[in-house]
């Protein structure tokens, strides 16, 4: 349970900072705290273990910072302060402040992952390839934001579970690229997801799982037996059509010829 202190100054307490926390996915990184401000603004200061302290969030009356931008070094250790000052009185003393200190904290083994997303999937025959989208993170390198590929290179992992759509049994397979190629049963429809995961990471190693999508093979089998069974009648009525117009000209001839061999007769 966290301990709530304050500093008595005449008529006005200044609460201490507590439940200080980082809240970070994709390396978007928050720094939030308790309790709400009543007669006290806050401020947030920000540093790497050996720089200099940064004030972030100056005499705020929120209850969070962004600190996304102070994240220069994703393997950097970044400390951080929570000061909390008389709102009746801010001229910097001493007396008039209280601060509490955040945990360290490591963007590149302490953010979160966010939930990965399906770029594009293809099942032709007996092969799925599915492609994961290279998601992009708030850290910048040089102005430019990064991918998690960029950040973790071959460290960033994806799994495939996949499965039949008619059963339950999952299968699975990992990959260091953005892409998977696996064996499925041809004919049959198959769904599945994926999830980031970083192996070197003690914590915080798994990302959600992202959205299940579903192939639609018997859909695709069943137009491609539509249009085979299609071009068979096709065949067929051509064939019985030529057939019957083949049998009309014989029998239409064979009525001329009898209709010769009969005249003299008729003339008699």
């Amino acid at each position: 349970m966290a301990l709530l202190s304050c500093v008595c100054t005449g008529t006005s307490d200044i609460v201490l900072p507590y439940n200080i926390t980082w809240k970070s996915i994709d390396f978007k990184t928050i720094l939030e705290w308790e309790p709400k401000p009543v007669n006290n603004v806050y401020s947030v200061e920000i540093s790497t273990r050996w720089g200099d302290w940064k004030r972030k969030c100056f005499q705020i009356k929120n209850t969070e910072c962004d600190v996304t931008d102070e994240m220069k070094n994703v393997k950097d250790t970044y400390i951080a302060r929570i000061i909390s000052e008389n709102q009746e009185k801010l001229e910097g003393d001493p007396e008039e402040s209280l601060h509490a200190n955040a945990p360290n904290f490591i963007p590149y083994l302490d953010t979160n992952l966010g939930q990965p997303r399906i770029e594009s999937f293809l099942q032709n025959g007996t092969k799925l390839r599915v492609k994961v989208q290279d998601s992009m993170t708030s850290f910048r390198y040089n102005g430019t934001f990064q991918t998690l590929r960029q950040i973790f290179h071959k460290d960033l992992t994806y799994t495939l579970f996949y499965w039949r759509a008619s059963s339950t049994g999952k299968k699975s397979e990992k990959t260091d690229t953005n892409e998977f190629l696996v064996d499925v049963d041809k004919g049959e429809s198959y769904c599945f997801s994926v999830q980031a995961f970083i192996p070197s990471r003690r914590t915080k190693q798994k990302s959600p799982e992202s959205k299940i999508i579903c192939t639609s093979e018997e859909k695709v089998v069943f137009k491609e037996l539509f249009f085979i069974v299609g071009a068979i009648l096709f065949v067929i009525i051509i064939l019985v059509i030529t057939l019957s117009v083949t049998l009309y000209k014989c029998s239409k001839s064979r009525a001329k010829r009898n209709r010769k061999e009969n005249s003299p007769l008729n003339g008699v």
